[in-house]
């Protein structure tokens, strides 16, 4: 059972909440998505293991049961090419639950014109194998958001 928490600290929305129909259906995967305080801050690896994809906008850590999970900062932010985002980490680096991957701020992501919430997908999973997944409420970077069998 992988557990899967929060990258940053904010509030649950769920992923039918995204304004985006490619996370909104979850053709991505299942999981949920954090509405970010609006504050320069870093976005966490969500999970250990190995940074298989580093944007500066998304990243996908896969752990040691396989399983990958994206973190997408923000919607649309690929048009930004980067600006207002630091890598932490590089590709292939091993992290640890918590640990720093992206640094960013939610307000400048707004202000750009973009919407600053973050899906977080299980990647190729189904959605009858996460349990636990949180939908609404605050959440702290580090707070369990799903478990993944």
């Amino acid at each position: 059972m992988t557990t899967v928490t929060s990258p940053l600290a904010g509030r649950a929305i769920g992923l039918a909440a995204v304004p985006d129909p490619v996370f909104s259906g979850a053709m991505v995967g299942p999981g949920t998505a954090i509405d970010p305080v609006r504050e320069a801050s870093d976005a966490f690896s969500p999970v250990d293991g190995v940074v298989v994809s580093l944007h500066p906008h998304a990243f996908v850590v896969v752990d040691s049961d396989g399983h990958g999970v994206l973190t997408h900062l923000g919607i649309d932010t690929v048009q930004l090419n980067g600006e207002g985002f630091e890598l932490l980490v590089n590709k292939g680096d091993t992290v640890t639950r918590g640990q720093g991957v992206v640094r960013w701020d939610p307000a400048a992501v707004e202000a750009a014109g973009r919407s600053p919430i973050c899906p977080v997908v299980a990647l190729e999973a189904t959605a009858d194998s996460l349990t636990g997944l949180r939908e609404a409420g605050e959440v702290r970077a580090g707070d369990e958001l799903f478990g993944w069998q």
